[in-house]
């Protein structure tokens, strides 16, 4: 899946199909070594407090985390494939989902903020995300792992055309 720019639909190819865009490879990066940085040590450690407290047959159980992280490795890469966004003339399009696929819509006239935050284990790699806020908390939307400058580009030109499609409400 492609990850870098979009070009943005022009305004007479609305009807044209949407110039979908990736999430950056880091995101999924991030994600996996947070999985691991967390569930090996605690397979660690329910391995060596099984063993102490329970004997050398329960310490076995530790295995389950360690099942977590193999199972959860691929769904992360499926996760990550799933996520993509589209700018298109009146509108942006946010899809994702592997199992249950979910697909926003927000016009940018509804658009009341768009921010970008980035935590500091997102900044560490790199990242942030664009969260935006309309008037109706359902439609509130998020674009996650980001690199930073495209995070801000895109808050710029989703504010720009917000501006712009407002004025006429």
């Amino acid at each position: 899946m492609e990850t870098g720019t979009a070009q943005p639909a022009r305004p007479e190819e609305s009807g044209a199909e949407p110039v979908w865009t990736g999430l950056p490879r880091g995101l999924l990066r991030m994600r996996r070594l947070l999985l691991v940085v967390w569930l090996v040590p605690v397979a660690a450690a329910v391995g060596v407090l099984l063993w102490l407290f329970a004997g050398p047959g329960w310490a076995a159980f530790a295995a389950v985390p360690l099942a977590v992280v193999a199972w959860g490795w691929p769904m992360l890469g499926r996760n990550w494939r799933s996520w993509r966004y589209a700018e298109r003339a009146d509108d942006l399009l946010i899809s994702r989902g592997v199992l249950w696929r979910e697909e926003t819509i927000v016009p940018y006239g509804r658009m009341q903020l768009v921010e970008v935050t980035s935590g500091p284990v997102e900044r560490h790699f790199g990242l942030a995300s664009v969260q935006l806020h309309t008037a109706a908390a359902a439609t509130d939307a998020r674009i996650p792992g980001l690199i930073p400058e495209e995070a801000e580009r895109l808050r710029d030109r989703l504010t720009e055309l917000g501006e712009a499609r407002s004025a006429g409400l």
